[in-house]
């Protein structure tokens, strides 16, 4: 009983902040992106991420959610899966992180981005960094990030509805290669 009122106390708590402040972002566009080293999971396999790494390839979609398994943050995983070729196609990578623990996002990796991109464990310093955490609750906002390969901010939004991201952050990328 006592897991379920705390479950229950945290999810009324996600609620009322959601709908109480709007998501914001300190990075702006043009600013350096903090390099991050740590373990995430694609397609159910863990695995090392080091951002630095990543942007050798090519421009990375950086984007955090609040928490797996959630009806927003499963349907804005669906949504950057279903968007996976356009953005390999523009050059791209897509990331998801948030502060669940690794395996919660093995699973998730599996059933929600359906193997079709990497989501990676964002410690408290990355959260801080990207400055992506909810007020008094230990989750990260809804804020997606474009790095160009330079590793310099080329996009932001941060917006808790899920349904621009995904729309934003190709349209971001594509740009990049003009």
């Amino acid at each position: 009983m006592r897991n379920l009122s705390a479950l229950f106390l945290a999810a009324a708590t996600l609620a009322a902040t959601t709908l109480a402040a709007p998501a914001t972002a300190a990075l702006s566009v043009g600013a350096k992106a903090p390099d991050f080293e740590t373990t995430g999971a694609i397609a159910g396999k863990p695995f090392k991420l080091h951002l630095a790494d990543q942007l050798r390839k090519g421009p990375v979609v950086l984007y955090f959610f609040p928490k797996a398994f959630t009806s927003g943050c499963t349907a804005e995983a669906h949504a950057f899966s279903d968007a996976t070729a356009k953005f390999k196609k523009a050059g791209a990578r897509v990331i998801g992180m948030s502060a669940d623990d690794l395996p919660t996002l093995q699973k998730f990796s599996v059933e929600a981005c359906r193997n079709a991109f990497p989501v990676a464990s964002a410690s408290p310093a990355v959260i801080k960094a990207y400055d992506v955490k909810l007020p008094q609750i230990n989750m990260t906002n809804r804020t997606s990030y474009v790095i160009a390969r330079d590793g310099r901010i080329a996009m932001v939004h941060s917006e808790m509805g899920w349904k621009d991201h995904v729309a934003k952050s190709l349209a971001a990328v594509e740009a990049l290669k003009h």
